[in-house]
């Protein structure tokens, strides 16, 4: 079959960005950290033994691009899909002809799949069994985190290989291979840029080849040629051409800058976190990863001492997939700002660290606790001697709750930390 990314290499309707994709690893850069000489991906492309993966990373980073090398390099046949617009219909057609293809010709099938966190659990459920047994391997491409956005099942099958943002300097280099490229670039054209143009396009684009390759596309084609035929590309028509001020956060800088905005939650300076977190989100970062980040530290370091702090975090989250962005950063904001000012407590997380830490402790229940919902328990002694709290003062009785193994632990340790006050005064007082 043709190449399912091949192009007319000399047809300009196609964008820019898609007639300058790579075809080789000659022509791909940055992912050295998985598709360097040597690593293994790599070695299971150029060995045409690669199986189920899912890439995942930052638009325009060069997940689709390394798809379209896997389609030139290896001998299976390739059918491609958008999670987004693709059915079940469609995905049992493919999987039909997948079955035929194998029996009648030996020939492996893998199935590219564009933003396959939009993959619906019923669509996962009918690729599974083609992944179990062979008749088709996987290319999942997605911007979303795949451990939150996949199914478990289908997780379970593919290999994760992360992409990262690129650089500028791998950006910069995607330009001017397609200002030289003569056959799909604008090689035979005489193009320039102000150094000042290129470099702002540069920044602005914030590691997406895409928008950089979009952006100069826009400034070469609305920017009439001198009377010589040159075309030159000023600081102000590359502004024109990229309108969007990126605030571009490189791999290191992301997790430093993420690091940075937990520990002014945890240490309780609205400021510095509203400042993290939208530096985060206007320099790309997923409004969601905010949210999830201050859902997990409403329980971890404010917990029962202000117990609206995760009510407030999981709103947030909510605002976030209702509304979506730019409107719900007034609600993480304000969720932002009350975790920061509220009491501080790790007494949730202190408990959940023992729980676990005992959790694997060959115990019994104790035969009070036992369920007594059948006749006949009190012949094997379950539940006999169980105390109902509600037929007490107080609704509340002193009896033993853990197993005997674990008689005397304590797990959870109140602070005097704001709302939890009250909770440890009942504690000291002999109950809660």
């Amino acid at each position: 079959m043709d190449d399912l990314f091949s192009f007319a290499k000399q047809n300009t309707s196609v964008p820019l960005a898609e007639r300058m994709r790579p075809r080789s690893f000659d022509e791909f850069f940055g992912q050295q950290h998985i598709v360097g000489k040597g690593c293994l991906l790599r070695r299971a492309i150029e060995a045409d033994r690669l199986t189920s993966c899912i890439f995942y990373g930052p638009p325009g980073c060069g997940k689709t691009s390394l798809a379209s090398i896997v389609a030139n390099v290896c001998s299976a046949h390739f059918e491609k899909l958008n999670a987004v617009t693709a059915g079940v219909g469609e995905v049992r057609e493919i999987i039909q002809a997948a079955q035929e293809r194998r029996s009648l010709y030996g020939k492996l099938t893998v199935l590219l799949l564009d933003e396959c966190h939009r993959w619906s659990k019923a669509q996962s459920d009918a690729l599974l069994p083609a992944l179990e047994n062979g008749t088709i391997q996987l290319i999942g491409s997605t911007t979303e985190n795949p451990y939150i956005s996949l199914t478990r099942a289908l997780l379970s099958r593919c290999r994760v290989f992360e992409f990262q943002p690129l650089t500028q300097e791998d950006v910069t280099v995607a330009v001017k291979m397609a200002l030289k490229d003569k056959q799909r670039g604008y090689g035979n054209m005489e193009v320039s840029f102000a150094p000042e143009a290129l470099k702002h396009i540069v920044s602005v684009a914030a590691g997406d080849v895409r928008t950089a390759l979009n952006a100069v596309e826009l400034a070469v084609l609305t920017t009439p040629p001198d009377d010589q035929g040159k075309i030159f590309i000023t600081l102000e028509a590359a502004e024109e051409s990229i309108q969007k001020r990126a605030v571009a956060i490189d791999e290191s800088l992301y997790y430093d800058m993420l690091s940075a905005f937990c520990k002014s939650l945890r240490g309780s300076d609205p400021d510095a976190a509203v400042f993290w977190a939208m530096r985060m989100i206007e320099g790309g970062a997923d409004p969601r990863v905010i949210a999830r980040r201050m859902i997990v530290h409403a329980s971890e370091d404010v917990g029962l001492a202000e117990p609206m702090a995760l009510l407030q975090a999981t709103a947030a989250m909510d605002a976030v997939e209702k509304i979506g962005y730019p409107e719900c950063r007034l609600a993480l904001t304000q969720a932002i700002i009350f975790i920061a000012v509220s009491p501080k407590s790790d007494s949730v997380t202190k408990a959940l660290t023992g729980a676990i830490s005992d959790a694997a402790l060959p115990v019994t229940v104790p035969a009070h606790l036992c369920d007594s919902h059948y006749s006949g328990h009190e012949q094997l002694g379950r539940g006999v001697g169980y105390r109902y709290p509600h037929d007490f003062e107080g609704h509340f009785v002193q009896q033993q709750y853990l197993p005997d193994q674990l008689i005397g632990k304590q797990y959870y340790v109140p602070t005097a930390q704001g709302a939890e006050k009250k909770i440890k005064e009942k504690k000291d007082h002999g109950h809660y």
